[in-house]
C-alpha cells in the first residue's frame, strides 16, 4: 500500500504478536514523527534484549546472567515449584507477592495444531528437577485453554510416578468483579466444582 521503507516497517511490525495491520500502520507512522533520539534509544533497547538476554540454565526465565533473580534468591523455598509456559506468566504471578517457591518455564504447551509436542518443551528438564531430593511439591500453572489442559494432563500422568509429591493446579473460576451472565460454561463449571465451605 505504501512504498519501500515504510511499508516495510509496517510489514515487520504487523508479523509481531497482537499487533495487526491496524496497529502496525499507526505505530509506524507514529516512529516516523518522533525524535531521532527516540528511535535510537528503541533501536539499541532491540539489540541490548538480543545480545544481552538469555534463559536461566535451572527453570528457562530469563535472565542476564547464568540463573534468573528467583533462582539466584536463597530466600525461596527449592521445594515448591511452579510450572508455567512462558517467563510472562512468572511475572504475572510474581505481581501477587503470594508465591515464594521456584518456577520452571516449559517454553510453551502441547498443541499438536503448532506442530508443538511434549519433546519441544523443557518437561525433562523438569523432571530431572524433581528428581532431586527435596521437591515436595508441583504446582501447575498452565493457562486455562484447551493447549493448556492437555499440558497440564500429560504432566500429571508423568508426575504421578513419583513417591511423596504433591501435584496441584490453580483454582480457576469467576473472576472478581464479574457478573455471572457472561461467564462462560467451562468457567462457570469450574467455579462450582471448585467452590469452599464459607465461616460464619
Amino acid at each position: 500500500m505504501y512504498e519501500g521503507p515504510v511499508q516495510e516497517l509496517i510489514d515487520e511490525l504487523g508479523r509481531l504478536p497482537g499487533v495487526g495491520p491496524k496497529s502496525a500502520q499507526r505505530i509506524g507512522f507514529h516512529l516516523l514523527t518522533v525524535d531521532p533520539a527516540d528511535i535510537d534509544r528503541l533501536v539499541t533497547a532491540l539489540r541490548r534484549v538480543k545480545d544481552e538476554v538469555k534463559f536461566c540454565t535451572v527453570c528457562g526465565n530469563v535472565a542476564e546472567g547464568e540463573l534468573c533473580k528467583v533462582c539466584g534468591d536463597q530466600r525461596r523455598d527449592a521445594g515448591l515449584i511452579c510450572v508455567v509456559e512462558e517467563s510472562k506468566d512468572v511475572a504475572a504471578i510474581e505481581r501477587t507477592r503470594e508465591f515464594r517457591g521456584r518456577y520452571h518455564v516449559l517454553g510453551g504447551a502441547i498443541s499438536p495444531i503448532d506442530g508443538i509436542g511434549p519433546d519441544q518443551l523443557r518437561i525433562a528438564e523438569l523432571l530431572k528437577r524433581i528428581a532431586e531430593p527435596g521437591v515436595s511439591e508441583v504446582i501447575l500453572a498452565t493457562d486455562p485453554n484447551l493447549e493448556g489442559e492437555a499440558t497440564a494432563t500429560y504432566l500429571v500422568r508423568l508426575l504421578r510416578t513419583f513417591p511423596d509429591l504433591t501435584v496441584t493446579r490453580l483454582a480457576s473460576g469467576l473472576p472478581v468483579g464479574g457478573d455471572l451472565e457472561y461467564a462462560d460454561e467451562v468457567t462457570l463449571g469450574r467455579a462450582f466444582s471448585g467452590r469452599r465451605a464459607v465461616d460464619a
